[in-house]
């Protein structure tokens, strides 16, 4: 049995993790950390993490940017593996983040998604044949209304992937509408998209001479992350150190 103390509990994807856990016998969730303590459920919800001491073999973090820091002082003091699954982390977050698994095992990821993971190893190994061939690279992602970071954390994963075997590393460009000028050979752009209740969709585009070649996901349900980061605190369940990703896990 994994127990899990899960972060950001009654958030929208905290609330599709714990429905997906209630039916797997080989998880629990013994604990739940929300700023929102008066939804009803099966497991005590704390106000902040660090009021936790219930042993637990894993945490899994789909909460903000803002409750991360207290996420890594408690990680830091209680040495428990971590499933990050929040985006748009600061780099110094991110830095700590590396730091910290040389104490217990994390594994973070912008996407948890069997797809989009996959996806980012074909990007890897095709991207530089493209490149060398002419080819422009874009990628435009579109998410609900209520999605705070842009772009989207996965399509940065994307855009890394794309840019993982080049010998010489492309720029990322968000925003042209101050430059008039052609479009320049070494960038990849990322454009975002917010609106509605879209789930998550990206592109990316590979734009040559009279040809355009794209590689598109679209997610239709968050149980496909809430999935993704069950499988992740199953897998890093006895390591004691360690940066993983869900390349690891697939």
């Amino acid at each position: 049995m994994t127990k899990i103390i899960l972060n950001g509990a009654n958030g929208a994807m905290g609330k599709v993790v714990s429905e997906l856990i209630a039916l797997d016998s080989t998880v629990e969730i013994v604990a739940g950390v929300d700023l929102n303590t008066d939804v009803n459920r099966d497991f005590p919800v704390f106000d902040d993490i660090r009021k936790i001491d219930i042993e637990v073999d894993a945490v899994i973090d789909f909460a903000s940017v803002k409750a991360v820091d207290n996420l890594l002082d408690f990680i830091e003091e209680k040495k428990i593996p971590a499933v990050i699954c929040t985006t748009g982390l600061s780099e110094k977050q991110i830095e700590r983040i590396n730091e910290l698994s040389k104490a217990t095992a994390i594994l973070r990821s912008a996407n948890m998604s069997l797809g989009i993971n996959t996806l980012s190893k074909v990007l890897a190994q095709i991207a530089p044949t493209l490149r060398a061939a002419g080819f422009d690279i874009e990628i435009v992602e579109a998410h609900h209304r209520r999605k705070l970071d842009a772009p989207s954390g996965t399509a940065i994963l994307l855009a890394d992937a794309v840019n993982e075997n080049m010998d010489e590393k492309l720029s990322y460009t968000y925003d042209r509408s101050t430059r008039h000028e052609p479009r320049r050979a070494d960038e990849i752009g990322l454009s975002a998209v917010r609106g509605g209740t879209i789930v998550g969709d990206h592109d990316v585009i590979f734009a040559g001479e009279d040809e355009v070649i794209t590689f598109s996901h679209r997610a239709y349900s968050r149980k496909i992350f809430a999935n993704g980061a069950i499988s992740a605190a199953k897998f890093l369940q006895g390591k004691t150190t360690g940066l993983y990703d869900m390349s690891d896990v697939i």
